[in-house]
């Protein structure tokens, strides 16, 4: 009877350690399965995101229209005062209300910036058909988030920014990343997630910097819906 114990324990040891035994490329399919499977993804167009951000107190409305890796534009509207920030493919502008330093006007947007917003053409992450974009993916291994198992990957992409992704071990959905913005570390936690014509997203995104936090709660997604490219064009 003892023996057979001890080789119970063994054999439920060895199980719980090969469930974690999996090679990068099978974490990241699974990923991109839970999100909804890389055909539905790859069908993707257009996104329009209507949301809220709860910053110092503050409820700012939001809505961020988005032509996948081609072109998108955000704009929130402050105290009344709407400020705006849009790629159209070739040129980056803004506006920015006085009460926030700006002019109220169409301006070029700064690089820093551009290149912030420039991440969101990419609306599935970088491990989304990480090979074709350049990016290479590490497993560093097996960590707890909010007490669950997760899988931390090390994501490099071809422009040599790092980014720490942790995959849920059960849902395969993700549930933080961690990154470098203009010298700074931000870490982005997911939670809520909602089916919208069969793609997994992210209702509800809390994001920690040395600047503070900020919570994003979305309202409501349309995938495919139609999108007027002069939206992301600069006013004359």
């Amino acid at each position: 009877m003892k023996m057979n114990k001890i080789f119970a324990t063994t054999v439920a040891a060895f199980i719980s350690v090969s469930s974690f035994a999996q090679t990068v490329d099978e974490i990241v399919d699974k990923h991109i399965e839970a999100m909804g499977g890389a055909e539905k993804l790859k069908s993707v167009n257009t996104i329009v995101i209507d949301r809220s951000l709860s910053v110092q107190g503050m409820e700012i409305p939001s809505v961020s229209t988005l032509l996948v890796n081609k072109a998108v534009r955000a704009e929130s509207t402050v105290m009344g005062n709407s400020m705006v920030q849009a790629y159209d493919g070739t040129s980056a502008w803004m506006i920015r209300p006085t009460m926030m330093g700006g002019t109220g006007e169409p301006q070029d947007m700064p690089a820093n910036e551009l290149k912030q917003l420039k991440g969101q053409l990419d609306p599935f992450g970088p491990l989304y058909n990480y090979k074709e974009k350049g990016n290479k993916v590490e497993l560093v291994g097996t960590e707890k988030v909010e007490k669950k198992d997760n899988y931390h990957l090390k994501v490099t992409t071809a422009d040599g920014d790092v980014i720490d992704q942790y995959i849920d071990a059960k849902t395969y959905l993700l549930t933080k990343t961690k990154a470098s913005a203009n010298g700074q570390e931000a870490e982005i936690s997911f939670s809520d997630y909602k089916d919208v014509d069969g793609i997994k997203f992210a209702y509800t995104m809390d994001i920690v910097s040395q600047m503070g936090a900020i919570a994003f709660i979305t309202n409501k997604i349309k995938i495919n819906a139609p999108v007027d490219e002069n939206t992301f064009k600069r006013p004359k």
